[in-house]
């Protein structure tokens, strides 16, 4: 018996083990194939995939200018001081806190995720929602229709919203109401929108900016050499090293790894850009010989240094009065958004890691996942992060046989670690991630395949929401575009049916995917019909029903028996040779 096999042993032997239901600690609903040393592994390639967003999100987000105040008096069709020195330098000092913040709130979110529901999924500022939040709902430099204190106040009363409905079962309800249509074009629309941002300056390889007698231009040039109009001129296009660099290293190197699954691949290329970023000798460096770039070359020296959070913590403004309809349409649609990433993202990683009921469609844990998430959102809100929702990286770590919460818990420890090198997760220039948010675009867009083409009535509606989103640079309008279209569209279909008595039907209606507001699992969760019958004892869960029970309560729900192989894993989380 070798160390790895007598520690892994002794852990589920341990009150550690029975907690997480590791493999051998004779609990009744124990994770077969889990093991401590293989959790601890599955954690750290989980935070290898997921690393990226402590530089991405902080830069995003930082396009805002937080609170940093600009006192130069507007230009029309110009940013404020983008080129105000001391702006730039405040907006650098925000960059710097949004790294700390984001570590921290990952690294708490993921730890609480794995202690309490015992699910291998991490948690972080979500990719989508921080684009909204920096360019939809504050703005580049604060021109958005809600100022940055606003917002984030929104954001915080969005996360005790979400904890009330988690509680009560109705969070999961809602995402199951939402046409499946309209689910997937949201994640394609989420995933141009951010590919459209990867491509820009700001927040990208600078390939494109905003035209002037069309509306997207080709660039590609030094910000010097620019024309008064944004512009690049023709004999400069296409010759940016920085975007030669971000092209070749960030994009290509880094879709060769991920063709061949190395893991890490992601961060990988942001490391290798960076390095060739980094001296200043260079046409490609980072830090340019500037008051910015020696401030920013200053602090990336520190290498190790904790960072506290200063401009952007426990900032939320509470007078809203004078945003009441731009506040609630971005509460609503964190809400929206974050309902559909969060819930589909949690259910995946739940059936990846086979632990989703194949009646209730529920998962071990769900409750206890969103509100975890929930209380990490408003917790994320006071630290100045937009909302946080659970990552579909996590998949790394379940694909190296991560099945219970340990693996998150190691997870959110690198994250802890990673607070203490804010230098160097500050000093990742745009031009690494640009290409990382066209990957992550690709890969969210391949949802566009499961959309019902078949029928107008869901296909269009599914396209309207994908072209509204980088289109208006808005995920909202995509979204109301998207669900306003499908209501009207299926509500004359309804019409006239009733009215023609049934003789007036789109020829292939069959093909119309099936909605209904009803839910196979029920509305509230377990815990519920426990406290109606034993107030007592309403923490403990039922005991694990076997296969027959299972079929009889589906004939109870949906009035007939439910095919599912008798040999798939029945919310126990184990695999199909021990079912």
């Amino acid at each position: 018996m070798g160390w790895i096999e007598t520690t892994n042993r002794a852990v589920a032997k341990s009150p550690v083990g029975r907690w997480f239901k590791l493999d051998g600690c004779g609990h009744p609903k124990e994770r077969k194939g889990s093991y401590f040393l293989t959790e601890m592994r599955a954690g750290i390639a989980t935070f290898f995939a997921m690393a990226y967003i402590i530089a991405v999100n902080a830069s995003i987000v930082s396009e805002t200018g937080g609170t940093c105040v600009c006192r130069e008096p507007p230009t029309a069709g110009a940013i404020p001081c983008a080129n105000n020195t001391e702006y730039l330098l405040c907006k650098a000092d925000i960059k710097k806190d949004l790294v700390t913040a984001t570590a921290a709130i990952s690294a708490l979110g993921t730890f609480c995720m794995g202690l309490f529901a015992n699910l291998p999924v991490g948690v972080a500022p979500g990719m989508g929602l921080n684009a909204y939040f920096a360019y939809t709902v504050v703005g580049k430099h604060g021109t958005g229709p809600v100022p940055f204190e606003v917002a984030l106040t929104a954001i915080f009363i969005e996360g005790f919203i979400f904890f009330g409905l988690a509680a009560l079962g109705l969070r999961q309800w809602l995402a199951r109401v939402i046409p499946r249509c309209i689910k997937l074009a949201t994640s394609v629309g989420i995933g141009l929108f951010l590919t459209l941002i990867g491509l820009t300056y700001a927040e990208g390889i600078g390939l494109i900016v905003g035209g002037t007698s069309v509306p997207i231009a080709l660039a590609g040039c030094l910000d010097e050499l620019k024309g008064a109009d944004g512009q690049c001129p023709d004999s400069v296009k296409m010759r940016s090293p920085m975007m030669w660099v971000g092209i070749f290293c960030g994009g290509v190197f880094t879709v060769m790894l991920m063709l061949y699954r190395v893991k890490g691949a992601i961060i990988a290329g942001i490391i290798l850009v960076s390095i060739i970023s980094w001296p200043r000798t260079t046409a490609v460096t980072y830090f340019p010989y500037t008051d910015l770039g020696n401030s920013n070359f200053d602090f990336f020296k520190k290498v190790v240094d904790f960072h506290p959070i200063q401009k952007v913590l426990n900032v939320q403004h509470w007078d809203i009065g004078g945003y009441g309809g731009q506040f609630g349409l971005a509460l609503i649609t964190f809400l929206y958004v974050d309902i559909l990433d969060t819930t589909g993202t949690l259910y995946s990683m739940a059936r990846y890691a086979g632990l989703v009921d194949p009646v209730t469609q529920d998962f071990e844990g769900s409750t206890w996942a969103y509100m975890v998430d929930s209380l990490t959102i408003a917790v994320g809100a006071v630290m100045g992060t937009p909302p946080v929702t659970a990552f579909v990286e996590s998949g790394a770590g379940i694909g190296e046989g991560g099945k219970t919460g340990l693996t998150a818990m190691s997870t959110g420890l690198c994250f802890f670690i990673s607070i203490f090198f804010a230098p160097i997760f500050a000093s990742i220039p745009p031009w690494a991630t640009g290409c990382v948010l066209v990957l992550v675009g690709s890969m969210m867009v391949q949802a566009a395949t499961d959309i019902n083409w078949r029928y107008l009535g869901d296909s269009v509606p599914a396209f309207v929401t994908i072209a509204l989103m980088p289109f208006t640079y808005s995920i909202a309008d995509g979204l109301i575009g998207g669900i306003c279209l499908y209501i009207l569209l299926n509500t004359l279909v309804w019409l006239i049916e009733k009215a023609s008595f049934g003789r007036i039907v789109p020829p292939n209606k069959d093909l119309k995917e099936p909605w209904t507001w009803r839910s196979e699992g029920g509305i509230m969760p377990p815990w519920v019909g426990r406290l109606a019958k034993d107030p007592k004892h309403f923490w403990r869960r039922s005991p694990q029903p076997s296969v027959s029970d299972t079929e009889g309560v589906a004939e109870r729900i949906v009035g007939k028996t439910v095919e599912f192989d008798r040999d798939a894993p029945v919310a126990t989380g184990r695999d199909e040779k021990t079912a």
